[in-house]
């Protein structure tokens, strides 16, 4: 019972080139994070300075301008002074991570704006982004939404990495790196205060418990007033409520053999999670039926209509209570010529939410939750070799996972109103206390051998191909059962005389009911070989400067429909439905990693194009129950962009960065895609829309972050140190909030600053005043279309200015 918060923080961020701005200070703390045993000699160009980035990215330790691979790293105390902690404030440093959660659950992080389809999540899939902690593999992005807790670095790899990760990837991996146990004593504490009652406390002690065994102890803690308030519930709710554990054991009897015990858990009891009001566009569907008219009908009026108000009326009980932990066993073992490392993990994650569904004040959808219970194993066995002209690493890979589901929906008495025509709309009856109770599990199995060899042909040429074999199985099972207000079953015919139940006259109210929700039971189910090959050359052009040229052709494995079937007029699910095929990638990439003016000025560039046939796309038919969401292959997807990192330290007293990325992502061929709102809800309106070019959901062609900080050595209350200031940027421009894009649920580009000033001494001692987004941006996070195509869109807005104060220090 080891490592199941570790597992999460780690894998969920691969984004751009080396910035070794960002990473600056991650340097000392990852050399004691990382196992001795995998240090190797420097290679040609390299340096030991002391301001070098060391990174594991490729499974054994050495500077980031070495990697051929577009990688971003940021040191964790970078992480600290920005704000960052968690994996939704990465996106902020990293510009082509891209972030999207209106719960824990319904969480999705991509990179260049593939890994997972945008729309309510589904267990039924795999994630195109790999999140690594401490090398363990965590497989819902769900369970990555904790508090980064004693974090050494994070490294965001970019593209595929199925040959040298346990868990095969497209997009990229997040390797989160924390800090070790050591045989020196020492320690660490932090306390921050700011304006919404927000506290943080982060504390790690270290040190030996014998000659032989060392142990590690940290723990966080963070509170937060809410940033939207619940005018029904006189609640503020978006509060963050976290707090986290992890202990470690190493045991080192010899200098060639380490074991590391893990264990973590993290408790998230946050009043979460909701949303505004933003606007009503117009829909296909009947005047009458409008949201404005709908809402007339029943004598609402959102509390308000401007969603900066930050003021909501939800009625529905609100919760997110997430609970994530684990344990992991490590050995790593020096047998001569390479390091053998066995990896042994399991992880736990509990989810129980409630959420509002109808997004308003009336009761429509009165319940709705589907707590989930999630049992994860994985063991990964590899082998790592190193010489003068060959490094390679092999491995072997094993997961098994199991998800528990059981939901609750419940429609109250404003439904009827609000759901149905004719007669039926003045009959409370018909839908007040119409309930849904879903019933579903997944295992979901899969093993592989992997592996990446890397040859110098010459000093300054090196050629590294990759291979992996890989196996994935996933069984499923889904039950709906409905019931009416009075408890009696809704079903599609008649339990004692077996006649279908679609007689217009006798049958209407049942009729009416499966519109809502329909009774349904599916065991799909999904199996599959696949094999995945890169190849990358690099070349030396001249010291200091690095060229790189990569092919992969790698796949996602397939999946299943895991939160039901679309169904025929007979309620039959429509089986061929229940599996979705691999996605099929080809992944190009071209760059050049570049040190210059005596190494203290860095430039990354890098070019990719990824081609993705059978692409994974959520399909959503807008109704509110009988089928919010499923899985299906979209032909084609392209995205393409070009990507560069700067970075300029010219003394000790000032640093500078930029890192910016543009990014070209579309649907090259998607032609039964779902509609959009505006094309939506009338008799007349399409089944499915043609939206073969444009662009994918999430995906902003122009993204930035940037940054500077200066010092000033001073002596202060009889302390020598120094007087900083510090800045950092990001900028998005514009992107689609839906995954068909739509009029309505385009997010207009924004740009946030946040400033910090303090004073730090060389023993450790630091403390600063802070400022987020400073200038007041009013942006949003995210769009959402409500359901039943009424043309109502909500929103969850972005933070508003936040400000504080951190004091922390090192023993």
């Amino acid at each position: 019972m080891i490592s199941r918060a570790l597992l999460l923080a780690g894998a969920a961020y691969v984004v751009l080139s080396a910035t070794p701005a960002l990473a600056e200070t991650a340097t000392d703390s990852v050399t004691d994070s990382v196992d001795e045993q995998q240090k190797t000699s420097v290679g040609t160009g390299a340096s030991d300075r002391s301001d070098e980035i060391l990174v594991t990215a490729r499974r054994r330790q050495e500077t980031a301008q070495e990697v051929p691979l577009a990688i971003s790293v940021i040191g964790g105390e970078h992480i600290d002074n920005t704000g960052s902690f968690n994996v939704g404030r990465l996106q902020q440093l990293t510009p082509t991570l891209q972030f999207y959660s209106s719960n824990p659950r319904n969480t999705a992080v991509n990179i260049r704006g593939i890994g997972v389809p945008f729309g309510l999540t589904s267990d039924g899939f795999e994630q195109g982004v790999g999140i690594y902690v401490d090398d363990v593999y965590n497989s819902r992005v769900a369970s990555a939404t904790f508090d980064f807790l004693d974090v050494a670095q994070i490294e965001v790899l970019r593209g595929p990495q199925g040959t040298l990760y346990g868990k095969n990837t497209t997009a990229g991996a997040i390797n989160i790196t924390t800090n070790q146990p050591t045989f020196d004593f020492e320690g660490k504490a932090e306390v921050s205060i700011g304006n919404l009652n927000f506290k943080q406390a982060k504390a790690a002690v270290s040190g030996p418990l014998s000659e032989t065994v060392a142990a590690r102890l940290a723990v966080s803690s963070t509170s937060r007033r809410g940033t939207i308030y619940n005018a029904v519930t006189d609640k503020w709710i978006q509060s963050q409520d976290n707090l986290g554990l992890r202990g470690q054991l190493l045991w080192k009897p010899t200098e060639n053999l380490s074991v590391t015990l893990a264990g973590d858990y993290s408790r998230q009891d946050a009043e979460c999670c909701g949303s505004v009001f933003v606007k009503v566009g117009k829909t296909e569907r009947a005047a009458n039926r409008q949201f404005w008219a709908l809402a007339a009908a029943q004598g609402y009026t959102p509390i308000s209509t401007n969603p900066y108000d930050r003021v909501t009326d939800l009625d529905a009980s609100l919760n997110a209570g997430n609970k994530i932990g684990g344990a992991s066993l490590k050995v790593k073992w020096d047998v001569g010529p390479g390091t053998l490392t066995s990896v042994t993990a399991w992880r736990f994650w509990d989810w129980k939410p409630e959420n509002d569904r109808d997004y308003t004040g009336l009761p429509i959808v009165t319940k709705s939750q589907n707590p989930s219970q999630q049992d994860q194993y994985t063991q990964e066995l590899r082998y790592n070799y190193s010489s003068k002209n060959i490094d390679f690493v092999i491995g072997a890979f094993a997961f098994h996972q199991r998800i528990d589901t059981q939901g609750t929906e419940s429609h109250g008495a404003a439904s009827s109103r609000w759901n149905l025509s004719g007669a039926l709309a003045s009959d409370k009856s018909v839908l007040d206390g119409l309930t849904a109770r879903n019933t579903q599990w997944l295992k979901s199995t899969s093993v592989a051998l992997y592996g990446q060899l890397s040859w110098k042909v010459t000093d300054k040429f090196t050629i590294q191909p990759g291979l992996r074999l890989n196996y994935d199985k996933k069984k499923g099972f889904y039950q709906r059962e409905v019931f009416d207000g009075q408890g009696n079953p809704v079903l599609f015919k008649d339990p004692v005389t077996g006649r279908p139940l679609t007689d217009p006259v006798l049958d209407a109210r049942v009729i009416a009911q499966r519109g809502i929700f329909a009774p349904q039971v599916s065991s799909p189910s999904f199996s599959d070989w696949n094999l995945s090959y890169d190849l990358t050359l690099s070349y030396e052009v001249v010291p200091n400067v690095l060229a790189y040229a990569t092919y992969a052709k790698t796949f996602k494995t397939g999946g299943i429909n895991q939160n039901g079937l679309p169904a025929d007029s007979a309620g039959n699910p429509i089986l061929a439905a229940g599996s979705i095929k691999p996605e099929t990638v080809n992944h190009y990439e071209v760059g050049i990693k570049a040190q210059f003016l005596d190494r203290k000025a860095t430039l990354n560039l890098s070019a990719f194009r990824t081609d993705i046939k059978n692409y994974q796309a959520t399909v959503n038919n807008g109704q509110f129950g009988v089928l919010r969401g499923y899985l299906a292959n979209a032909g084609a997807v392209r995205t393409q962009g070009i990507e560069a990192d700067f970075s300029f330290r010219p003394s000790e007293r000032f640093n500078i960065y930029a890192n910016g990325a543009y990014t070209d992502a579309t649907y090259r061929k998607f032609v039964d895609a779902p509609c959009p709102p505006e094309r939506s809800g009338g008799s007349a309106s399409p089944q499915n829309c043609d939206i073969s070019g444009s662009r994918l959901p999430g995906v902003s062609k122009y993204s930035l972050s940037f940054g500077a900080e200066g010092n000033v050595p001073v002596n202060l209350l009889g302390q020598d140190g120094q007087v900083y200031l510090g800045y950092d940027g990001n900028y998005r421009s514009n992107f689609s909030s839906n995954p068909t894009p739509s009029q309505y649920t385009w997010i207009k580009g924004y740009s946030l600053s946040n400033f910090r000033v303090g004073f730090r001494t060389e023993s450790g001692f630091d403390i600063y005043a802070w400022v987020r987004n400073a200038f007041k941006e009013n942006y949003m996070e995210q769009l959402i279309v409500g359901s039943g195509n009424t043309g109502l869109i909500v929103g969850l807005p972005g933070d508003p200015r936040t400000w504080g104060a951190t004091i922390k220090t090192r023993f």
